[in-house]
């Protein structure tokens, strides 16, 4: 059962937004995951520019990493505004567990990448010039352990930022409660 929805409270009261610096790490996070996937996909697809594309996707990685670790430092400093009313306490826990499972996957996969180059022998560099030390052994075995997992994380992330987005969007624009707005900035209009 749905509770009935005030169309005109929902869109008149402006909802409550994250800090600045949350809504920048956030679409940050977007814009450099999206890029690692999409190059990700496709570098194992086109060999002719498997070599440069596989530098570019390491650094992504690489950023990658770092903001996720500063989102989460800023995460816990600074609590989410409070949810729409058109959230459940049943919708409520299930975008909890899938906010902590994107986490995972935003720390894992580029964890398991770093791995991954590590095992392969070859040096670990950020945009070609930055060493990264290894953290796992060179060894073939381990390897491709590392390659398909990560392959499988890679589609993991893709189906929980797919449900994000769905979440976000049915809210926006079914139930219109101003979810989205949340994470958005605002362009100031000039006054003259």
């Amino acid at each position: 059962m749905s509770p009935e929805i005030d169309d005109t409270a929902a869109t008149v009261t402006p909802p409550q937004k994250f800090t600045a610096l949350s809504r920048m790490f956030h679409w940050l996070t977007a814009i450099l995951i999206f890029a690692a996937l999409l190059i990700g996909f496709t570098m194992v697809n086109w060999l002719a520019g498997y070599a440069t594309l596989r530098v570019v996707h390491m650094s992504i990685g690489a950023l990658v990493l770092v903001v996720v670790v500063l989102r989460i430092i800023n995460r816990i400093g600074h609590h989410p505004p409070a949810w729409p009313p058109t959230v459940g306490r049943r919708e409520g826990k299930a975008v909890i567990w899938l906010e902590r499972a994107l986490y995972a996957l935003m720390l894992a996969q580029p964890l398991v990448g770093w791995a991954m180059v590590s095992a392969t022998g070859k040096p670990v560099r950020v945009f070609g010039v930055l060493p990264l030390p290894r953290i796992a052994p060179f060894n073939i075995d381990v390897y491709s352990v590392l390659r398909e997992t990560h392959s499988i994380l890679a589609y993991l992330l893709v189906v929980v930022i797919a449900a994000h987005v769905s979440l976000i969007l049915a809210h926006t624009t079914v139930l219109r409660d101003g979810m989205l707005r949340r994470m958005t900035f605002q362009l100031r209009r000039s006054t003259k």
